[in-house]
């Protein structure tokens, strides 16, 4: 109250020479007080100070699992689900019987196989013959070359049907005339436990029908979104500490990656490693996350130096040193700045360009009684 007073006390001095002169205009980011009221509003001037800041930032994001972490498993071949006992959340190992599906086509492949290596047996075999007989000149060029045709066209049908076998879940090399099979088993690629399941006994499959979606989450990661604002404050390596379903319970994680380009919504990617097992931590749930940013050497000022009008943020500098009627004034600048990291009474400011900070002296206590000498326009004036 009694810097507001003195502030506006010149206001009901007398008229002096100097009113009848042209009123000075006082550009808008200037502020102006004389030596008492400096003292009174408890103004000190410093200097802006290059530290290392560490802060901490809030973000919101998803619990995410790697593609190898993820598996979704459909059928090679259509068919006849004849046998499955698996629901959600089914813990399963690499190598499990997932079903057991049943297609006539599995009956024709094995037989193809059966009979064209059966062929290929004999095939080889005259192939030999006809090569000792063609390096002796005892059979002629044509046979040769029908004869190794016929070999190799075998050999690949061979090749191929072997491995459409081997899609399907059945082992070439323990096929026989005797054990034919009419079904085909799917298994699981990884270990994990079994997100979702979309079969049922007597349902048909296409190779384009997902059956089970197996997950492993013993390598999770979070997966953040950042305004572009927070972008340079976050580096790979950093900790955060993030919490799921508003749980008290406190879960770990390190960033491995940032993202590197900015999306049409003005937000940031960053991805982080989840430390260690964490049981109720599942893909796809939502987090609150904090991330505790490493301190860096950047430009910081004392935090009550710092002061918001409009939504924007300011520093008061020292402008000058005059006189008017004959008592000194000092004008004070008000400069626009962005604010960054707040630590242990410091926070960081992003400056205009080509300001000089060597040369600056800021006002590091009392801003806020400037400022509000800025808000009340024209009272400075005496």
């Amino acid at each position: 109250m009694a810097f507001t007073i003195a502030l506006v006390s010149c206001n009901g001095n007398k008229k002096t020479a100097e009113e009848s002169k042209e009123a000075e205009v006082i550009p808008e980011d200037i502020v102006e007080m004389r030596s008492d009221q400096i003292k009174l509003a408890d103004i000190e001037l410093g200097k802006i100070e290059m530290r290392s800041l560490s802060g901490t930032t809030k973000v919101n994001g998803l619990v995410s699992v790697a593609p190898q972490n993820m598996a979704t498993i459909c059928a090679p071949m259509g068919g006849y689900v004849r046998k499955t006992s698996l629901i959600p959340g089914n813990p399963v190992h690499r190598g499990q019987v997932l079903a057991v599906i049943e297609n006539p086509e599995f009956i024709d492949i094995q037989q193809n196989y059966l009979q064209a290596r059966n062929k290929l047996k004999y095939a080889e075999a005259d192939y030999k013959r006809q090569s000792e007989l063609y390096k002796n000149d005892v059979s002629s060029q044509k046979t040769y070359q029908q004869v190794t045709t016929d070999y190799r066209n075998l050999k690949a049908e061979v090749n191929a049907l072997k491995q459409k076998l081997s899609l399907i879940g059945i082992n070439p090399a323990q096929l026989t005339e005797s054990n034919i099979h009419r079904s085909a088993v799917i298994t699981s690629p990884l270990t994990g436990y079994v997100k979702t399941v979309n079969v049922n006994l007597g349902k048909y499959v296409t190779p384009a029908d997902i059956m089970f979606e197996v997950v492993n989450n013993d390598k999770l990661f979070l997966e953040l979104t950042l305004f572009d604002k927070d972008a340079a404050q976050v580096d790979k390596g950093e900790k955060i500490r993030f919490f799921i379903n508003n749980e008290t319970e406190q879960h770990e994680a390190v960033v491995y990656q940032t993202g590197k380009s900015i999306n049409e919504d003005k937000t940031y990617k960053v991805y982080a490693n989840v430390l260690g097992k964490c049981k109720n931590v599942l893909p796809g749930m939502y987090v609150n996350a904090v991330i505790e940013t490493s301190g860096h050497s950047v430009a910081s000022v004392p935090s009550d130096a710092v002061v918001s009008f409009d939504d924007k943020d300011y520093i008061f500098v020292f402008d000058r040193n005059k006189q008017e009627g004959g008592k000194p004034f000092t004008e004070y600048r008000m400069i626009e700045v962005r604010k960054g990291v707040t630590d242990s009474g410091f926070t960081e400011i992003i400056l205009p360009e080509k300001f000089n900070i060597s040369t600056a002296k800021v006002v590091v206590k009392g801003a806020y009684n400037l400022l509000s000498a800025k808000k009340n326009a024209g009272e400075m004036s005496c």
